[in-house]
């Protein structure tokens, strides 16, 4: 598929947009009386062109999420990811595994054990140590990827056996709410587990990253504890997303 053609008011349109976005963080952040050094902004550039991912870096962004491993693999030749985190924030299956360990800093997407396994088996035969997540599905959505809540510590105690890879924290993608109050149980729900595991000091486990807030709640989120937000429409505008 050919990339799309952009003029100068496209490409800077992303760059103000980000660094709107990156004003909004600090200024939550600042309410939250946290340093805005606590969160980090991921840039999502599922479906988005390089030159408008590349707009954002060059304007300051130091981290993208992707979701689809291929589509990561094509594009990453074409970004300016000098100094840049790559982290894959979409579901992951098995088989594409092999594919994606040693090509990103972080595999946020973690939520069973055979994959946190497979994981560990690629990395032990690439000599590395991959930096995951867990993701829970906080919501107990059947229409969602991660562990339930309440399987959540087990499937960490498991995973800290594991010598190939390193839980670094949890992820989570709430239910859509219509309300501030909704939004910000589920991210409470979520600070409250993440501070459970962390308290219990298990081996092998790193708890000091939450990653949970969007788009369109990422303030809140950060108001409730996140450490890293995940800003993709907000930031590059109104994907595709049959592509």
């Amino acid at each position: 598929m050919m990339e799309k053609l952009y003029d100068a008011c496209d490409i800077q349109r992303v760059a103000d947009q980000y660094l709107e976005i990156r004003e909004r963080l600090e200024t939550a952040c600042a309410k939250a009386g946290r340093a805005p050094s606590e969160v980090t902004l991921i840039g999502v550039t599922k479906t988005v062109d390089p030159v408008l991912i590349n707009a954002a870096l060059d304007a300051g962004l130091s981290a993208i999420g992707e979701n689809r491993v291929q589509e990561y693999l094509g594009k990453r030749q074409d970004l300016h990811l000098d100094g840049v985190e790559r982290h894959l924030i979409g579901h992951l299956q098995t088989n594409k595994v092999k594919m994606i360990v040693g090509e990103v800093d972080m595999i946020q997407s973690v939520d069973s054990l055979r994959l946190a396994t497979e994981i560990d088996r690629i990395s032990a035969q690439k000599g590395l140590v991959t930096p995951v997540l867990v993701e829970v599905n906080i919501g107990e959505e059947e229409s969602k990827d991660g562990i339930a809540l309440a399987q959540s510590e087990e499937l960490i105690r498991q995973m800290a056996l594991l010598k190939h890879i390193s839980v670094r924290g949890m992820m989570t993608i709430p239910p859509i709410s219509d309300t501030e109050a909704k939004k910000r149980y589920y991210f409470s729900k979520m600070r409250d587990l993440f501070i459970d595991i962390r308290s219990k000091n298990i081996d092998n486990i790193f708890m000091h990253i939450l990653s949970m807030g969007m788009s369109d709640d990422f303030e809140l989120a950060v108001a409730e504890g996140s450490t890293m937000v995940r800003v993709g429409t907000a930031m590059f505008g109104k994907r595709n997303y049959s592509v």
